[in-house]
């Protein structure tokens, strides 16, 4: 009973914290607290505790590796001119009836190149919904196709937190996941491209405007060179090599060209990678294309941490041993056990408020009900629920960063964020059809 009394207590401080705009970090550390305590009373001593805690916290250091990582890379690409690139290029597709569709396609891209839902909500989507904004289209539609294509990348990128985590958490190979998520994702994504072309003949962009490529244009030598940094990535991806080595050698690379081609000097560079990228108060892009560098990526960092550690106790304590057994009990499989999976990834993305708390609690409460060889399965169906779930949650941090980005409503872009309700429900779908069994005729 203590157990649930402290989950529930938890949920209070999360779902409280966050509506007070408190640091889910400082929130996350006040129920590991909590759960030291209870620990204490169920009998286990300081070193017990400490113990289970750093088993649980080693879970999040290769994560945390990959964060640090991708925010270099992020800061390096700014300051060479790869991001003004991709947003250049990019935006030179857009035209007046398929704005929303190709608003998804570019977030699409995007984020699978960054791995970052956040970071290409920053970088490609705030563009995107001023050009929305000045061009008189519906911003709750723009925003729906802007976060679904942004989590498109967060849910399938090599270089995404959250694709590394599941794989880390199941013991699993990532580029193996990202395979099985590739071609489970063909049919949810070809319907989306379906609805959003037909909602862009009904919301067609009214003005195009020049102004953003005429600023980047000042601001940066733009060449095709610049885009070598993010071939790099993508050569190593198909290789199947290290995502470590790609990102090292992708930040190197856009060193080199941010010194040569852009003409910034070393300082100025290292100073990006570890900070953060940032123009001129003056300049217009300055806070449009910003950000970045090893820094951004700490509190990030910290979150995965904690939550790892405070899983680590739940383990250790065994607080989810009741709701474990029963669920075992049921023996469910195939579609009604993925439909199970949604159901408390959704809830604990919900009382979480955050996607990497999400995914630490599912794969907890929810691993001793798939095999020892069904871990890719499991990997599979949490990346097909949680991570996409997550997104749909207002005041979860996935979808809270991202209309406060964009400066949009936090509710009303949920019915336009296709992409990431049609795809559970298609998955289900498919898992339904996939068990049924055809009716033998009986013999005449």
């Amino acid at each position: 009973m203590v157990n649930y009394i402290g989950l529930f207590t938890s949920i209070f401080i999360i779902i409280f914290g966050v509506s007070m705009n408190i640091f889910v970090g400082y929130l996350l550390i006040a129920c590991w607290l909590l759960f030291v305590l209870i620990s204490f009373r169920k009998g286990y001593d300081l070193k017990n505790i400490l113990t289970m805690s750093y088993i649980g916290g080693k879970k999040s250091y290769v994560v945390i590796k990959i964060l640090l990582l991708i925010g270099a890379v992020s800061g390096a690409w700014m300051i060479s001119g790869t991001i003004p690139g991709i947003v250049y290029y990019t935006l030179s597709l857009i035209s007046p009836d398929t704005f929303i569709l190709i608003a998804f396609l570019i977030c699409c891209g995007a984020s699978f190149l960054l791995g970052s839902a956040t970071g290409t909500a920053s970088i490609v989507g705030l563009p995107l919904i001023i050009i929305a904004r000045s061009g008189g289209v519906d911003l709750n539609l723009a925003a729906g196709a802007i976060i679904a294509g942004v989590y498109f990348g967060d849910r399938c990128s090599p270089m995404s937190s959250s694709a590394v985590l599941v794989s880390k958490l199941t013991g699993t190979d990532l580029f193996t996941n990202i395979r099985k998520m590739m071609v489970s994702s063909v049919i949810p994504f070809v319907l989306s491209v379906g609805f959003y072309y037909e909602f862009s003949k009904l919301n067609p962009l009214k003005v195009i405007s020049s102004g953003l490529t005429d600023e980047i244009l000042k601001t940066f030598k733009i060449e095709y060179l610049v885009l070598v940094p993010a071939l790099v990535i993508l050569i190593f991806c198909v290789c199947k090599l290290s995502i470590q080595y790609a990102m090292l050698m992708s930040i190197l690379v856009a060193s080199m060209i941010a010194l040569f081609v852009q003409g910034d000097q070393p300082l100025q560079v290292l100073h990006s990678v570890i900070f953060g990228f940032s123009l001129d108060p003056q300049n217009p892009l300055q806070n449009i294309i910003e950000g970045g560098g090893v820094t951004s990526m700490l509190k990030a960092s910290f979150v995965i941490l904690i939550a790892c550690a405070l899983a680590g106790i739940f383990e250790g304590i065994r607080a989810f041993d009741g709701i474990k057994n029963l669920l075992i009990n049921m023996k469910l499989k195939g579609h009604k056990r993925y439909g199970l999976t949604t159901f408390i990834s959704t809830l604990t993305a919900a009382f979480g408020c955050s996607q990497s708390i999400a995914v630490v609690m599912t794969d907890e409460i929810m691993k001793d009900c798939y095999k020892k060889e069904e871990n890719y399965q499991f990997a599979l169906d949490i990346e097909n629920s949680c991570i996409l779930t997550s997104a749909l949650i207002p005041w979860n941090i996935a979808a809270l960063i991202c209309t406060a980005t964009l400066n949009v409503s936090m509710y009303s872009f949920v019915p336009y964020a296709f992409y990431l309700y049609i795809f559970p429900i298609m998955y289900f779908v498919y898992y339904w059809f996939k068990e049924a069994k055809p009716i033998n005729s009986s013999p005449l």
